[in-house]
């Protein structure tokens, strides 16, 4: 643990012994409560990149909107209104503003804005488990084996996450955040048995995207890694960075390696951080007018939505918000609606989504950012075509609907086809490796643009293809 010499200690810099001199050349700055955020940048070998990847791709970041439990195509994107009851459910269907196109009617404000989105409807995991599936569809790998549910993250299933990738292919671009960042919740199953393929992975540790675990609705939102300890005045501060100044000096000929010379960099970007940078001020959701965050919505993950808006203009690569937790709900809330599918959805969780969704594509395109941010709208699968005796729908991977807008997607685009009952695809069919490759073709990486292991293997971003059809 470092320890800090400081005046209120009543001792000076220059009374530090040897050891404490080593306790503070090894770690810096590290106890200044910034965990996690910046130490696994620093060290990385440098990535492998493809010399014609760079070449293509609108993209410069990427929002994925996760909803975890599974968004219902029925009721979504791929409606059968003339399919039988059982089948169609209770609602209708809605115009949008594209020639010929009809979504779900619970989403009225989406349906304005269906020119900027491209729809793969006959998507397929060929998995019916939450776990394994999210697993296969956040990295592009089926799960060893399928449809397991309670899975977690340990060999063979260590493909890492989309945000990771990200964060190796990102990581000699010198950016004060990190590359990925998931908000405002990891993504687990009931007894937070946490899914797999939400970590680097095979990759190493260093690639895990920055969690960020935080309820912005909040009227005093801040983010704690960011904030100076309760008990660090700004003199005390400013004492630790005068000390760090005469570490520094005595360690001149290890400060030529280039692993202290990545923590220098690491260290330059915490007190960025710390001291009111841009990057930081990207949290400060008290920027936006109060008409802004009314448009999202107040509730936690809605201002989620709007937060992932700011940290890309801020320039993180990749933000991934999950769905969160409703109390008092049936299935804590999530799209995972075995019961009473019907009242859920129109209650809350088609607007909330059909709101801050449509928030988000206004303000890109607004801000004149859509063009250059790939917006993904999934979850780990779809539902049934039946409904069960409870009045709900259960899990169904074997097809089902996502929606991609921006970062060079076409617009007002449908790509694959389901049979009457959206059980089955008839044409289009599409698996979470084509959406991968897609993706990262977007931000400018081939396929098969290489990575390589914690043990120096190579490995493809993708072994899918480029859904060409949608760009």
């Amino acid at each position: 643990m470092l320890n800090i010499l400081d005046r209120a200690e009543n001792q000076t810099a220059s009374s530090a012994s040897r050891r404490e001199w080593l306790k503070v050349g090894g770690l810096g700055l590290g106890g200044l409560s910034i965990p996690n955020l910046l130490a696994n940048r620093s060290i990385a070998a440098p990535a492998a990149e493809s010399t014609t990847s760079r070449a293509f791709g609108k993209a410069k970041s990427v929002i994925v909107i996760f909803l975890g439990g599974g968004p219902p195509q029925h009721e979504s994107w791929d409606p059968k209104p003339e399919a039988p009851a059982e089948i169609r459910g209770g609602f209708g269907t809605i115009s949008t503003n594209t020639p010929g196109l009809s979504i779900g009617e619970l989403m009225p404000m989406t349906a304005r804005h269906t020119d900027k989105i491209a729809v793969l409807r006959a998507m397929v995991t060929n998995d019916n488990a939450h776990s394994s599936s999210g697993y296969q569809m956040m990295t592009g790998v089926p799960h060893v084996p399928l449809s397991m549910e309670n899975a977690v993250s340990k060999a063979p299933n260590l493909s890492p996450h989309w945000g990771s990738v990200t964060k190796y292919l990102k990581q000699q671009q010198g950016q004060s955040f990190p590359a990925a960042i998931t908000l405002p919740t990891r993504i687990a199953n009931v007894g937070e048995v946490v899914w797999p393929g939400q970590i680097g992975g095979v990759l190493g540790s260093k690639y895990d995207p920055w969690l960020l675990t935080c309820d912005p609705s909040q009227p005093t939102f801040k983010v704690p890694d960011l904030a100076l300890p309760p008990e660090l005045t700004d003199v005390r501060f400013s004492d630790r960075l005068s000390l760090l100044q005469q570490v520094n000096q005595h360690l001149d000929r290890v400060s030529e390696s280039p692993a202290v010379a990545g923590f220098n960099r690491q260290t330059q970007q915490a007190l960025d951080l710390l001291s009111g940078s841009k990057a930081r001020q990207a949290f400060d959701l008290s920027q936006e007018s109060p008409a802004t965050r009314d448009r999202y919505g107040r509730t936690r993950w809605a201002q989620s939505v709007l937060l992932a808006r700011r940290l890309v203009e801020a320039g993180v690569s990749l933000v991934h918000i999950n769905w969160v937790q409703v109390d008092g709900e049936p299935n804590a809330g999530s799209w995972d609606t075995h019961n009473n599918h019907n009242d859920l959805l129109k209650r809350f969780l088609m607007p909330w989504m059909d709101q801050a969704y449509s928030a988000l594509l206004t303000d890109l395109f607004e801000r004149g950012l859509l063009d250059e941010t790939l917006v993904l709208w999934v979850g780990e699968f779809g539902h049934t075509p039946r409904f069960n005796p409870q009045a709900g729908r259960d899990h169904w991977g074997s097809c089902f609907s996502v929606a991609l807008a921006g970062g060079g997607i076409q617009g007002g685009v449908v790509h694959g086809k389901s049979d009457g009952h959206a059980a089955l695809p008839v044409a289009g069919r599409v698996e979470p490796r084509d959406l991968w490759a897609t993706m990262f073709h977007c931000l400018g990486y081939a396929p098969d643009t290489e990575l390589h292991d914690t043990e120096g293997r190579p490995l493809p971003i993708s072994r899918g293809r480029v859904i060409d059809e949608i760009l």
